[in-house]
């Protein structure tokens, strides 16, 4: 394995501020969709369905990492990817809860009954955004720029628009878990921050701690060794049809405006 992916174009400092207008693009696109951007208005047990069939995705997290794992080359990029993984189960006594026990914590804290959550299944709409995530993950360990490919979904699909997700969501959660001044979310507003787009590609470096920058650093990297725009275009476009499609079920959802 190298870190080298050798020959191509190197890309500018131009090129990179062109992707991040791109990208930005593309988040500002997510936080139209409808029902993120009316979630405030959402009944509660329609935002509860909305968060019970989130949890799915959050589970497809980790054999998400595992696939694009075996997949990537790029040493430095592998490494960035396991720490990553790994914090998904903080130690290896059992003492400590994993990203998905708090997953379930906040919930029920949010008033979904834990019946609820042992009850529920994913919908057919779920299962395909599942399905599909994992296919363009395979998808972009066969084609040209394997690393790149791979590298910039993870950072978008598994980072940065999940940080989204959960800044949009979080207004609806605020008000239960937050109490006295405490916020009790251990899932839900920690991945909020932690998964964040804190700089852009142009200006992410070795101080950006977030799961987004760290990535993006590495993205960074391998953009200026080859001239690989357009393969980072088309992964980003293809991770948010994956989360536009899993939201698009919820649209009935959405209360119409009264005229």
């Amino acid at each position: 394995m190298s870190d080298d992916m050798g020959g191509g174009e190197a890309g500018t400092m131009d090129d990179l501020h062109e992707l991040d207008e791109f990208e930005d693009a593309l988040i500002d696109r997510f936080k139209r969709h409808p029902v993120l951007a009316d979630v405030t208005r959402l009944a509660d047990e329609d935002f509860a369905e909305i968060l019970l069939q989130r949890r799915f995705l959050s589970l497809a997290f980790t054999p998400a990492y595992d696939l694009a794992i075996d997949l990537l080359e790029d040493e430095a990029g592998l490494r960035i990817a396991r720490v990553i993984l790994r914090e998904e189960y903080p130690d290896d006594s059992g003492h400590t809860r994993s990203h998905r026990e708090d997953m379930t914590e906040d919930l029920i804290r949010l008033g979904v009954p834990r019946k609820e959550i042992v009850e529920s299944t994913p919908t057919a709409a779920t299962t395909a955004a599942i399905t599909d995530t994992l296919g363009l993950i395979a998808d972009a360990g066969r084609q040209g720029s394997p690393d790149l490919r791979l590298l910039t979904f993870l950072r978008f699909w598994g980072e940065v628009l999940v940080s989204v997700e959960y800044e949009l969501l979080w207004p609806r959660m605020e008000p239960v878990l937050i109490q006295n001044g405490e916020n009790r979310s251990r899932f839900y507003y920690p991945h909020y921050v932690h998964d964040a787009k804190a700089r852009s590609l142009a200006t992410v470096s070795l101080l950006s701690g977030t799961h987004s920058d760290r990535l993006g650093m590495r993205v960074s990297e391998l953009l200026a060794r080859e001239d690989g725009a357009e393969c980072f275009r088309e992964i980003e476009e293809g991770a948010l049809r994956l989360k536009e499609t899993f939201y698009d079920q919820f649209r009935p959802m959405v209360p119409v405006p009264e005229s």
